[in-house]
């Protein structure tokens, strides 16, 4: 078969036999069908050289069956896949058709699974209804912070820094994405610290609190501190899902721990950011609750510190927040460079189902860490009874100077 030979544009896809990927292309051929056929023969049966094909492997080849433009669909038999391995779907379909010379740039925007494959798959354990079940929170969004400075504190002074946070009213903290096990900082001592810590806080506001413990390591050594934390008692773990890998990850989940897993997505802008080329942010929050996420960082929308593409985020919440084959919802986390003046644009733009998650925005606080999460809270809770940002900072001193440091931005 030559490349052409998989282009069949007058071909009906089965969405419940087939795998249907989406991409945005621009050709360094001005062939578009040779091109387009190019990324569904390398990506399924074929290769550049035509080789002789027996008859039932040409009907499991992909076929383009969309082409507009600079846009491309492919539909995949599902035939080609093997059920719950989702390296091999990875190796396949975002693997080496993104190094050909026939492309000069190509991105991997969305992928619809049939229902036969997402069920091979566990999904999330707990999802939005276990997560605020819980932590005893029905409606308002969620409020975590992350330790700060991010690596550098011992464990006695990190413990602190937690209680104090939890103690000023956040929901949830969080280690942040390069915290393991280092000398200065070891993993064990940590939790141990940590929990007491947040026990004493649970005792004292009456609240359920959570710690989101980074077990980022070898696969081995995750499942070592994951169930380290079900010993201590803890309620959940965080992990980099791509610097450890769609495989790790899966493993991870596939233990049935009783902790809800936070992913954070260190790493993804070398492979999101460029909207031409790589693999969409859309695609990696779908196959993140496919494997079974709890939750994930998808962005702030623009509003904080990181760069978004147009509606990136909206349209990740969305899919995470919506029904798919009774795969439970996963609650979006909304991160990087927050704080108490940003909160009301954020939410009005992403809805209460997330979780506003500021670090320097709480312990970079004029009065300290207790005041910082104090502010946020406040200002959430404020959000929630219809207050504007003005008339909460009337009411708190806290709530005040965090707006006279940072600003605050107008809601439209």
């Amino acid at each position: 078969m030559k490349y052409e030979d998989y282009v069949d544009l007058n071909y009906k896809p089965n969405p419940k036999k087939e795998i249907i990927a989406s991409f945005y292309f621009e050709p360094n051929d001005k062939n578009l069908k040779k091109v387009a056929g190019a990324i569904a023969a390398e990506s399924s049966t074929g290769t550049w050289s035509e080789v002789k094909e027996n008859s039932y492997v040409k009907k499991i080849s992909a076929k383009v069956f969309e082409l507009k433009k600079n846009f491309v669909k492919i539909a995949y038999p599902l035939e080609l896949f093997e059920l719950g391995n989702l390296p091999n779907l990875l190796s396949s379909i975002a693997g080496n058709i993104f190094g050909m010379k026939i492309v000069k740039n190509l991105k991997l925007l969305d992928v619809q699974f049939p229902r036969k494959y997402v069920k091979s798959f566990r999904g999330p354990k707990f999802g939005i209804k276990g997560i605020r079940k819980m932590l005893k929170i029905k409606k308002r969004p969620l409020i975590g912070t992350i330790v700060k400075p991010k690596v550098g504190l011992n464990t006695k002074d990190f413990a602190k820094v937690a209680y104090e946070a939890w103690k000023g009213g956040i929901d949830i903290v969080k280690d942040d994405e390069n915290l393991a096990s280092q000398n200065f900082n070891k993993f064990e001592k940590r939790i141990e610290l940590v929990l007491k810590a947040k026990e004493k806080a649970e005792k004292e506001t009456g609240e359920v609190k959570g710690y989101l413990a980074n077990v980022t390591s070898e696969t081995f050594e995750m499942i070592k501190r994951a169930y380290l934390l079900e010993e201590f008692g803890n309620n959940y773990m965080m992990v980099d899902i791509l610097t450890i890998g769609f495989s790790a990850l899966q493993t991870l989940r596939n233990q049935e721990f009783n902790l809800a897993l936070h992913a954070h997505r260190a790493m993804h802008a070398a492979i999101t950011r460029n909207p031409k080329h790589g693999i969409s942010m859309y695609f990696i929050a779908k196959i993140s609750r496919l494997v079974g996420v709890d939750q994930i960082h998808t962005g702030t929308a623009g509003i904080g510190k990181m760069k978004a593409l147009e509606n990136e985020t909206e349209l990740c919440n969305e899919f995470l927040r919506s029904e798919w084959f009774r795969v439970r919802k996963v609650l979006p986390v909304a991160s990087g460079g927050l704080h108490p003046g940003l909160i009301p644009a954020l939410v009005k733009k992403l809805g209460n189902d997330i979780v506003i998650q500021a670090g320097g925005g709480i312990h970079a606080h004029p009065k300290g860490t207790f005041a910082g999460a104090k502010a946020m809270r406040e200002v959430v809770e404020g959000l929630i009874e219809g207050y504007t940002t003005k008339e909460i900072a009337k009411k708190s001193e806290e709530v005040r100077l965090a707006i006279k440091k940072w600003g605050y931005r107008r809601v439209k």
